[in-house]
């Protein structure tokens, strides 16, 4: 696994989850009418000063796995936000640990940054695991913090600061 600036031919996998309702019933955003188009368009602004999305890719085939983001990177404030979604298929194969991996050390290490933060629906036990496994701190939860699909839905808050991660509160 290596994380990787998106392209255009990773556009057909990346429409293989956002289609794909076991994937995204979890997400605010609604996936269901994203196109090739849109896919061109959100590749062509995917890495900029604010906004950065790596490609989880296959090492040796360079096939597209997930994606995997720092989003709102205030450098003032020294954060961003986290947001990872992988293909069903990869699932479960510690594609997500290692990508996790991957793009803190890169925040913290390339980037600089202090703290990474995310949030996620408390229903989303999946999730909530995986991020608790990592070594993500559980700073608090927001009740009926979000619209999703007309239902008032509540969400974790989690983060990891830098000097954590490099104690390797990893587990």
């Amino acid at each position: 696994m290596k994380l990787r600036k998106l392209a255009y031919k990773d556009i057909p996998y990346m429409l293989e989850w956002m289609h794909d309702e076991n994937i995204t019933k979890y997400l605010k955003y609604d996936f269901s009418k994203t196109d090739e188009k849109s896919q061109k368009n959100f590749i062509d602004e995917s890495y900029t000063k604010n906004n950065i999305n790596f490609a989880i890719v296959d090492e040796e085939t360079d096939e597209y796995l997930g994606s995997i983001s720092l989003k709102n990177i205030n450098y003032d404030d020294s954060n961003a936000e986290y947001a990872i979604c992988l293909r069903n298929s990869c699932i479960g194969k510690n594609i997500a640990y290692e990508a996790t991996y991957e793009l803190l050390d890169f925040a913290f290490n390339k980037l600089n940054l202090n703290r990474v933060y995310l949030n996620v629906l408390s229903k989303n036990v999946r999730a909530n695991k995986f991020y608790q496994k990592f070594g993500f701190i559980y700073e608090g939860e927001f009740k009926e913090a979000i619209n999703i699909k007309g239902i008032l839905e509540d969400l974790k808050w989690y983060r990891i600061l830098k000097k954590e991660f490099d104690k390797g509160v990893l587990k």
